[in-house]
């Protein structure tokens, strides 16, 4: 099973995240399957590759949580882009 979930990266007390698509037996900070975006915490910046997280929404990838909100924030559940 795929997940699409954020991965860790920058330096002590600056983290920014990368969201990536994993199997859900990896690490966080394991191979990941592809990079589909990034996100800025501190900074509130948000990246998506949308053809590619809609390739794996498509295919059955289930988003953590956190992933699920900045998806939502970036409006992909109130549109028809989906379904």
């Amino acid at each position: 099973m795929v997940k699409l979930r954020l991965k860790r990266c920058g330096r002590k007390q600056r983290a920014v995240y990368q969201i990536v698509a994993v199997d859900v037996q990896s690490r966080r900070e394991g191979r990941d399957l592809r990079k589909v975006g990034f996100y800025d915490p501190i900074s509130n910046q948000t990246y998506l590759n949308v053809p590619a997280i809609l390739y794996f929404l498509e295919r059955g990838a289930q988003p953590t949580g956190t992933v699920h909100d900045i998806l939502k924030k970036a409006g992909f559940y109130g549109t028809s882009i989906l379904f």
